[in-house]
């Protein structure tokens, strides 16, 4: 079996053509003229901003026409992670999915139904000829993964829908109301370049085999985060023992998990047998800490070459003494939804640049705008302290949630209809583009909903087929269903 067998097919198709469309994050430029070329090709209403964003239009469907107008909003940019043996060029490669059980899954880098598969099914809706529903106004808005720019972009007179339906959530039989608002926090060290000292042993030292995972919606597992774990044993030997460090990097986007992470170092050749047995000690106390969540993790150490030159011992100690110290993780959990993270950090990547650079990025999330802006602040002291400059990122606002929502009563009617049970309603710790929709049109009802899509942000990410399935049908008889205007 392969995508183009699945139901719903029609879904399914358009997925299927997502996933021959390169669109990273910034780099968007061909799925817009996809998306162009598809109004076109049904005769649709289609408009497109300065930065990207698209609005196809279609007319309500006989006898629907004194319905509101609906608007059905995903992003279409994908995270772009691929595990370390994978070859794989996001810029010009398709994705090569495959079918295992009731999943669909990519072949060693991420699928891209975040948000793939919501765009795919309002594109199934628009194309379709026999789906009831008042007037669409289907938005695809660009760069919500590494900033939501689109959504920052967004004209206040480039939508006229009453009602919004964002597509972008992972959990079948959830309906979200409410998502957390964020901000990017980078801290810079700079460093001078020393000559190599004679009589070291150098090693490099990898971490790898970890889910990583979205850094909102899985921050709550505790799964492994490769910077702090390399960190970890880096700030350990170092107290122990003369530590010479020539290079770091670890993680990859600002809301992704690390899953890897590296570094060269050379410590005194007297002191190898000793490196070894307490790296195999740590690799035990990681494994045992981690089991639950990152049977796979490994922590490996290899001899390398000998580089050309090292990172000046006190900026080394800084950024150990700072890694050490930076949160990661839950920060604290809501006095009002039981069971949602109130705010968190994510020390995201570490990355050497041109300049004699290190950037260290962290994420920050919390539906209350006081709690992450502290978050926030947090990490500017501990990279304040060790000699860092540090600088906040705009954020984006969170979504408050709105139990009396009306297009949420309609869905939790049409769920209870369709299967039997009531939906669970919740708020989410992820960001969604909901709270800038809210801040330019504040008369929208909104509510998200989505099929279930697990390890986004990773290569493991894949899509519940079932799950599809009932979305579709949900999703349809809520337009269905949707009351006429007063």
């Amino acid at each position: 079996m392969t995508i183009n067998d699945l139901e719903p097919h029609l879904v399914w198709k358009y997925f299927y053509e997502l996933t021959q469309v390169p669109r990273p994050s910034k780099k968007e430029g061909k799925v817009i003229a996809y998306l162009l070329d598809f109004a076109k090709k049904h005769n649709l209403e289609v408009r497109k901003d300065e930065i990207g964003n698209v609005l196809i239009t279609k007319p309500a469907t006989k006898g629907k026409e004194n319905l509101p107008t609906v608007i059905l909003q995903g992003h279409v940019d994908m995270v772009c992670e691929k595990n370390s043996g994978t070859v794989h060029d996001f810029d010009n490669d398709p994705i090569e999915t495959y079918v295992d059980g009731d999943w669909l899954k990519a072949k060693g880098t991420t699928l891209g139904a975040d948000n793939g598969v919501g765009v795919a099914a309002a594109l199934a809706i628009l194309a379709s000829d026999d789906i009831g529903h008042g007037k669409l106004e289907c938005l695809f808005t660009v760069d919500e993964e590494t900033g939501l720019t689109g959504a920052y972009a967004l004209g206040k007179d480039f939508l006229t829908g009453d009602i919004l339906i964002n597509l972008d959530t992972e959990e079948e039989g959830e309906l979200y109301i409410g998502c957390a608002g964020g901000k990017i926090t980078t801290a810079t060290f700079k460093y001078e370049e020393f000559e190599t000292p004679m009589n070291q042993f150098w090693f490099k030292l990898e971490v790898k085999g970890l889910n990583g995972g979205h850094s909102g919606a899985e921050i709550h597992k505790g799964l492994g985060n490769a910077n702090k774990i390399l960190n970890r044993f880096l700030w350990t030997i170092s107290r122990k023992m003369e530590i010479r460090l020539a290079s770091i990097e670890g993680g990859n986007l600002h809301n992704a998990i690390a899953r890897e992470a590296s570094a060269v170092v050379g410590i005194p050749v007297g002191d190898k047998d000793r490196v070894v047995t307490l790296l195999n000690v740590f690799i035990s106390e990681i494994e045992d800490e981690l089991k639950a969540v990152d049977p796979n993790v490994q922590i490996l150490i290899g001899t390398t070459d000998e580089p050309q030159s090292i990172i000046d011992e006190k900026t080394t100690c800084g950024l150990l003494n700072a890694i050490c110290a930076c949160p990661h993780g839950v920060l604290a959990m809501s006095q009002d939804v039981p069971g949602l993270v109130e705010a968190s950090t994510n020390l995201a990547s570490v990355k050497m640049t041109e300049g004699n650079t290190i950037v260290i990025c962290t994420s920050q999330r919390s539906s209350t705008e006081s709690l992450k802006n502290y978050a926030g602040d947090m990490i500017n002291a501990v990279f304040t302290l060790a000699g860092a400059k540090v600088e906040h990122g705009n954020g984006y606002p969170g979504w408050k949630p709105n139990p009396n929502s009306s297009i949420l009563k309609v869905a939790e009617q049409s769920f209870k209809k369709l299967f039997g049970k009531e939906p669970e309603v919740k708020a989410i710790h992820a960001g969604l583009e909901c709270g800038l929709f809210l801040e330019k049109y504040p008369h929208l009802d909104m509510v998200s909903c989505g099929p279930t899509i697990t390890d986004a942000h990773s290569p493991a990410e894949q899509i519940n087929i079932p799950s599809v399935d009932k979305w579709w049908k949900l999703l349809l008889d809520v337009l269905k269903n949707i009351p006429e205007k007063k």
